[in-house]
């Protein structure tokens, strides 16, 4: 039999038709966060053993928009951007394991197969949905990155609209918010084959970016609505208080996590 290669599903004998290829990846990306508040208990419902809720501020969450540019090692996906680019929506919230506070993606979508393929490595529960934000741009009548600028951003999945924000930059800030600021907590499972078997994985793991780097970051205020759906529950984690909401432009990189429980 002849050896079959690939970082990720589908393995072949050369490995030039699997679906990502081994990290490390690197991302450059436009972010719009919105932090707000919301019934703790909605958060902490969400947080499967062994995590906590975070002892701080344990009702607080970001709902992230992201443009996305991405690419392996080499680079070449820049060239051929249909594999590069992507975008996505996610929900981060805080918890804590053994006495450290974590950040934790519980729901997130993306547009495209390879950044679910990477979701299932990371532990991101990563959905199809359809994503947009204002890009910004010094020319024409798309905003500038300056105070008054206004930014919108849409989520939706399964044909109907989950969430939407408008975003109106202020100034400058020395902080993009503190939900998603922290190493990442997620869990892995993948079901077992058989009828009614265990999980074949379930373990606890931790990831955070090996490199960053970012521009300026802009706070303002934001309008943020959530909506109801028959398959998604975004909209239980209510817009009950606002926190915050920025705007910043980044370059990272992502290549491997740790493993922080093997079996829950």
């Amino acid at each position: 039999m002849a050896p079959v290669r690939g970082f990720f599903y589908p393995r072949t004998p050369s490995g030039l038709a699997a679906l990502i290829p081994p990290p490390p990846w690197h991302y450059s990306g436009d972010l719009l966060t919105i932090e707000y508040r919301t019934d703790p208990a909605k958060v902490a419902a969400l947080l499967p053993a062994p995590l906590l809720p975070a002892e701080e501020d344990p009702g607080a969450v970001a709902l992230i928009w992201a443009d996305w540019q991405s690419c392996s090692a080499d680079g070449r996906q820049l060239l051929d951007p249909v594999l590069a680019q992507y975008k996505e929506c996610f929900a981060v919230v805080r918890c804590r394991f053994e006495g450290r506070t974590y950040s934790r993606c519980v729901y997130i979508w993306v547009d495209k197969d390879f950044a679910i393929a990477r979701g299932i490595h990371q532990g991101y529960p990563k959905k199809l949905g359809s994503i947009h934000q204002t890009r910004p741009h010094p020319y024409g009548p798309a905003p500038r990155l300056a105070p008054g600028a206004r930014f919108g951003a849409t989520l939706a999945a399964g044909d109907r609209r989950l969430a939407e924000a408008v975003l109106t930059l202020e100034a400058e800030s020395e902080t993009g918010g503190f939900v998603n600021g922290h190493p990442m907590a997620h869990h892995r499972w993948l079901p077992g084959i058989a009828k009614d078997a265990p999980d074949t994985v379930a373990e606890l793991i931790s990831s955070g970016a090996a490199a960053f780097e970012g521009g300026p970051v802009w706070r303002g205020n934001a309008e943020l609505r959530l909506f109801p759906s028959p398959a998604e529950e975004l909209a239980e984690l209510t817009v009950d208080e606002p926190i915050g909401a920025y705007y910043q432009q980044i370059g990272v990189v992502w290549d491997g996590g740790s493993v922080l429980a093997p079996r829950v």
